[in-house]
């Protein structure tokens, strides 16, 4: 029966500390302000062009060495 009480208290305890962590967290964290807000989706904006320039210039020169390995 102790060992049984012991898992309880543990778990609720756990759950209680993750409760303590989550609500600090939550008081913590602010909505960003419009600067804020462009800066991150300026910096999201050039990731997506750089990504799409790497996959591009990688398809423009794997596309002619395919057919040329390709071809008979």
């Amino acid at each position: 029966m102790s060992e049984k009480q012991n898992i309880v208290s543990s778990t609720l305890s756990d759950m209680t500390e993750f409760a303590k962590d989550s609500r600090r967290l939550l008081n913590r964290c602010t909505k960003p302000d419009k600067k804020e807000y462009v800066k991150i989706a300026t910096a999201c904006a050039v990731g997506f062009a750089v990504m799409g320039f790497i996959g591009f210039f990688v398809k423009l020169v794997f596309i002619p060495i395919n057919n040329i390995l390709l071809t008979p």
